[in-house]
Order: structure tokens, then C-alpha cells, then sequence
């Protein structure tokens, strides 16, 4: 038996034991009080009844803690109670006796103490010594005086007390069960929520971040390890009573949401990351509300380091690339001058020479001109304006470009009139930057294809072509500057673009299939429709 049955079995005895004598005391001050016992037809052995079963309550006592075999002692308790309730029977009338109903106490303490096994033993020995005391009764073997001389009344009598015995023994038996299972099951849900609980409370206090929550009057009810580290205070200076004594920057009550403050903590200054929200209740209601912090002091010297780092790196290939977008011109521009110095060729070489040294110059002023758009942009200068108009404007002139006029077909598809807020200058071009990568990407001709719609509050201008698409390893370093997939290209004209969306407020996104065509997408945001 396990050692939890075993207390509980010994705790149930112990019980019994004082019931029966509260119990005999009780009935023993009764029958005083009202002088029942006078009318009983042996009041001399009821008296030495009364006596033993004092003396064995007292054994039961002295031997309560002594006993090691605990089921064995109950039965023996139980069955004694048993004879004692017959013997008592027998004394105070048989038939007449009014005390038969102490054998169903018996029988109900059986079940309660053991089992429903136990409940049916004793009601089986009380149907046998009861029916028994009866019968010796009807047929004047106990020289006990009745008024009952029917023998149907004996029968019925002995009838209904052992149906009242297996009633009970059945009932208590199935409620004594129903309430050890009952019992079982609230033992083993209270050590699942022990073991939550205790989880939960190491999960809270194995958090790396601080966490702190509060009522709904910013009272601190939880305060973990980790918040102890970050603010430097302990819980118990800290739980009960208002947040401000750790997070002071904060104001009450809060709003969801997160946050990088300043802190002090033991004289050293840290930047924490807030975030704060609502805690609600299983019926949304809310409770208070849950803080959780980190340090991000470490981290913010980190990314400054990486962004510093990233800078130079950029301010490198960014020189790199400018030095070799010059080069290129420059050796082209210097082996022209220097043949034409020599003059020993011929007038029309020398007119090739020329027409040669004046291109590089013009690619050279053109990448210059686009490095300072690029790295000096000129603040936008903001109208209101027809974008469809703008574009067309850009459409023409990208139709006039010669090696396209046959091979390229350029269609429009505008939905509605919009009038947007921009700098037109700014947005002419960066049309023209996307209409020429569309046509440089179709050499072989194709379509290209502008569309507009309005899309959450946002103009998105389509610029669709089907030339020979992006591959997916260079469609992130698109917009970087002097990144190019064409061999005249400077590689300028679409991070020139990407920086005029950002100045204002929109976006460029690119999607695209090698082999199928390439999707820029335009998007201006809060602009004004008219259908």
C-alpha cells in the first residue's frame, strides 16, 4: 500500500475511534438524561455495555499507533462495533429496540474507512446476527417480552433491515468510490497545476528579458530575475508597490507598444527596449498590464560598430566604382589624344579619333552629372499634377528613340484621372530611367506595358516588359549605386530612382523572370483619385 493510502487509511481510523466515542458518550448522556434506560428490560447489562465499550475505545487508542497491519484493526474495530450494536439491540427490546439503526452507522463507516467491499461484509454480518437475534426472539429462545406475536411481523422486519443494510452498504460503498476516484483526480490536477505552476515560474524567471507587470493602478505585481539584473533593484523593494521606482521614463497608464529608453542603473546609463501589453483576464477583461525590457546597450554598440563598418565598406566600392566608370572613358579619351598628337593617320581616322574622344567626354560629364544627382539630390520641389499627362510625355519621347521604333510596341493601360502631389521634374525621371532598362532589356524587341491603378490609398504605376528579366542572385544589388547588368550603363539610374521614391515616401519594387520580363512597380502614397 502506498504511503499516501496508508496515511489516509490511518487518518479514517483515527476518525472512527472518536466518532464511536463521541458518539457512545452522546447516547450514553441521552438515555441518562431522559431516563430511557429505566425502561429497558436489562438495565444492570446495559450498564457493563456501556463500560466495555469504553474499555475497548480506550485499547483502540493505546493501540492506535502501535498497529501495523491498519486494515486488519479496522475490520476488527468494525466487527466489534458490530456485536456490541446486537448485544445492545438484544438489551434495549429485540424487535422493539430502537437502536438498530446503529448497524447502518457501521455499515456506512465501513465503506467510508475501507472499501465498498467492507460495506457489503458488514451489512451481510448484520443481516445475519440481526436476523438471528429476531428468530431466537419469535421463537422465545432470549427471554425478551414483545406485543409482536405475528410471525409476518418478524419477517417483514427482518425484511426491511437487511434491505436498509445492502441499500446502504451499496450507496455509501458507491459514493465513498465516486468520492476516493473524485479525490484521486483532484491529487493528480493539483500536482499537474503544482508542476505548472512551478514551470511557469522558472520559464518567468529563465527569461533573458526583464519582465514586470502590473494592476490596473501600476501597483508591481511580478518582477523576475533577469529585471533584477537589468534595473540593479531587487524584488522585494520593487513588488507592491508603484513601476515608476524602476521604469521612470514611463508614463501611466501605458499604451501598447515598444519603445528605447534611457535608464540608470547602480550609476552606469543603459539603453532599454520596452515593449508593453494589455494583460487580459479569460473574459478579455483587463487586468493590468505586462512590461517586458531588455538591455540594449551592448547590441547598440554592436550596430553602431556594424553600421560604421558597413559605411566605410560602402564609401569603398562606392569609390571603386566610380574610379572604374572613369577609367574606361579616360583610356578611351587618352589613346585618341595621343594618336591624334602624333598626327601621322589619316583625316578621316583622325574624324573617328574625334567623334571617339568627344563620346567618352560626354560619358564622362554623364556620370559625373548622375554621381551628384545621386549623392547631392536637390530637395523635390512638391505640385499638384495629372501623373497620366507626365507620362505621356515620357512615352513619346521614349518612342522617338530610333533603334526602337519598329521592334518595340509600347501600350498603355490607364485606369481613371489621378492627380497626384510630387515633383514632376523628380517623377519624369524616374519614368525615363525605368522606360530606358525596359527598352534596353528587350534588344530584340518586345512590349512594354504602363499601368495605373489606385491600390490602398496608394497610385501604383506598372512598368511591365517582356525582355530577357533579372537573374535572381543580382535582383537585390539592383538599386545599389554603379551595379549594372548593361555593358554602356552606369549604373545610376535606378538607384537614382529608388532615392527620389524614398524622398517621397513611396517605394520601387522589382519582380522578375529571367527569360519571361521584368515588373517595376511605382508607388505613391496618400494620393488624390478622380474617377
Amino acid at each position: 500500500m502506498a504511503s499516501e493510502d496508508i496515511g489516509g487509511l490511518k487518518n479514517r481510523i483515527k476518525a472512527l475511534i472518536i466518532f464511536r466515542a463521541l458518539f457512545v458518550t452522546l447516547f450514553l448522556s441521552s438515555t441518562y438524561f431522559f431516563r430511557v434506560f429505566e425502561q429497558f428490560p436489562f438495565v444492570r447489562p446495559f450498564t457493563y455495555l456501556v463500560v466495555a465499550f469504553y474499555s475497548v475505545t480506550l485499547i483502540y487508542f493505546l493501540l492506535f499507533n502501535k498497529i501495523q497491519n491498519l486494515q486488519a484493526f479496522a475490520y476488527i474495530q468494525l466487527i466489534l462495533d458490530v456485536f456490541f450494536e446486537i448485544a445492545l439491540i438484544y438489551l434495549t427490546g429485540g424487535i422493539d429496540s430502537w437502536f438498530s439503526y446503529t448497524l447502518v452507522l457501521t455499515i456506512l463507516a465501513s465503506s467510508i474507512v475501507l472499501n465498498q467491499r467492507a460495506g457489503y461484509i458488514i451489512a451481510t454480518m448484520s443481516s445475519l446476527l440481526y436476523g438471528t437475534l429476531i428468530v431466537l426472539q419469535f421463537q422465545r429462545v432470549l427471554p425478551v417480552i414483545t406485543d409482536y406475536q405475528e410471525a409476518e411481523n418478524y419477517l417483514y422486519n427482518i425484511f426491511i433491515h437487511i434491505s436498509s443494510f445492502y441499500l446502504i452498504a451499496f450507496l455509501s460503498g458507491y459514493l465513498s468510490s465516486r468520492l476516493e476516484k473524485t479525490k484521486e483526480k483532484l491529487a493528480e490536477k493539483d500536482l499537474n497545476l503544482r508542476n505548472l505552476e512551478f514551470f511557469n515560474q522558472e520559464v518567468v524567471e529563465s527569461l533573458p528579458s526583464g519582465l514586470l507587470t502590473t494592476d490596473m493602478s501600476g501597483t508591481v505585481l511580478l518582477f523576475n530575475r533577469s529585471a533584477e539584473r537589468i534595473t540593479g533593484i531587487k524584488r522585494e523593494a520593487v513588488v507592491g508597490k508603484g513601476y515608476d521606482l524602476v521604469l521612470p521614463f514611463l508614463r501611466f497608464p501605458f499604451s501598447e507598444g515598444r519603445t528605447e529608453e534611457m535608464l540608470s542603473a547602480d550609476g552606469v546609463q543603459k539603453i532599454v527596449g520596452v515593449g508593453i501589453s494589455m494583460f487580459r483576464g479569460g473574459d478579455e477583461s483587463m487586468k493590468g498590464y505586462i512590461v517586458i525590457f531588455q538591455d540594449l546597450t551592448e547590441w547598440k554598440k554592436l550596430e553602431a560598430e556594424m553600421k560604421k563598418r558597413e559605411k566605410w565598406a560602402a564609401i569603398g566600392e562606392l569609390s571603386s566604382n566610380i574610379a572604374h566608370e572613369i577609367r574606361n572613358p579616360l583610356a578611351s579619351l587618352k589613346s585618341s589624344i595621343e594618336i591624334l598628337k602624333e598626327d601621322t593617320v589619316a583625316t578621316n581616322y583622325k574624324n573617328r579619333l574625334m567623334d571617339i574622344a568627344l563620346r567618352e567626354m560626354n560619358r564622362l560629364d554623364r556620370i559625373i552629372k548622375d554621381f551628384l544627382t545621386y549623392s547631392r539630390p536637390i530637395p523635390p520641389l512638391f505640385k499638384q499634377f495629372n501623373i497620366h499627362e507626365l507620362l505621356d510625355e515620357t512615352l513619346d519621347l521614349l518612342r522617338n528613340i530610333d533603334q526602337n521604333r519598329d521592334t518595340i510596341s509600347i501600350r498603355k493601360q490607364y485606369s481613371g484621372v489621378f492627380e497626384v502631389i510630387a515633383d514632376p521634374q523628380k517623377m519624369r525621371q524616374v519614368f525615363w530611367n525605368l522606360g530606358l532598362n525596359a527598352l534596353d532589356a528587350m534588344p530584340d524587341g518586345g512590349e512594354l506595358a504602363i499601368s495605373t491603378k489606385h491600390e490602398n490609398k496608394s497610385l501604383v504605376i506598372t512598368f511591365r516588359d517582356t525582355g530577357t528579366g533579372i537573374e535572381e542572385n543580382k535582383i537585390e544589388k539592383i538599386f545599389y549605386p554603379f551595379f549594372t547588368t548593361k555593358d554602356q550603363g552606369t549604373g545610376l539610374g535606378l538607384a537614382i530612382a529608388y532615392r527620389i521614391m524614398e524622398e517621397h515616401n513611396g517605394a520601387l519594387t522589382v519582380e522578375s523572370v529571367p527569360g519571361i520580363g521584368t515588373t517595376f512597380k511605382v508607388i505613391l502614397r496618400d494620393t488624390n483619385e478622380t474617377s
